[in-house]
């Protein structure tokens, strides 16, 4: 707490905690989504500290990939074991030399979903056209089999759009994102089956 003066000279107490960004706002409000489940939560959380610890504006696909591989095994064996996750985890953790750095000059959006007239509505939210809409599909997807979304329906739904950062990684790791939601959709319909 610190001291200073108010409009009326007297010296009063002003709080020394930040106010929060109406940009943290917002990604806190997704953390706390009833639509998600408590692990997807987790992984937002992640998600928007890899964010801030990159120095980068949104969080986009390639952070929630990230996060979901560090947090989840589900996540993990839906990738895949072996050389592959490794280069994976390498190329994410190098996001900020190489393409991570074209990254920063440009928004994630592929153009295949209309950006709002106010592109602060998704800038606000935290999160990248892309990633933002991303979301919405886990959720959607999550709401289909009668469950709060979980990490499998974020990956399934980040690997939708090939123009995704996320979907870029795994190219150039050697994944293909369509064995991926194979694979996926198998842990689902046996989850389904149980």
């Amino acid at each position: 707490m610190t001291r200073a003066l108010g409009t009326d000279g007297v010296r009063g107490v002003q709080p020394s905690i930040p106010r929060q960004s109406a940009h943290e706002h917002g990604i806190h409000r997704a953390e706390n989504d009833a639509r998600l489940s408590a692990e997807l939560a987790s992984v937002i959380g992640g998600a928007r500290r890899r964010a801030v610890r990159d120095g980068d504006r949104q969080i986009d696909t390639a952070h929630l990939l990230h996060s979901l591989l560090e947090s989840d095994p589900e996540a993990r064996i839906a990738v895949g074991d072996g050389p592959q996750l490794a280069r994976l985890l390498g190329y994410l953790v190098q996001r900020s030399i190489g393409y991570g750095l074209r990254w920063q000059s440009g928004v994630e959006d592929s153009g295949a979903v209309p950006v709002p007239a106010d592109p602060s509505v998704k800038e606000t939210a935290g999160f990248s056209p892309l990633a933002a809409t991303a979301m919405e599909y886990a959720c959607e997807r999550a709401a289909r089999h009668g469950g709060p979304a979980r990490a499998a329906d974020l990956l399934a739904a980040i690997l939708v759009d090939r123009q995704a950062r996320a979907v870029e990684v795994l190219g150039r790791a050697g994944i293909e994102p369509r064995e991926v939601l194979a694979r996926l959709d198998g842990v689902r319909g046996s989850d389904a089956a149980h």
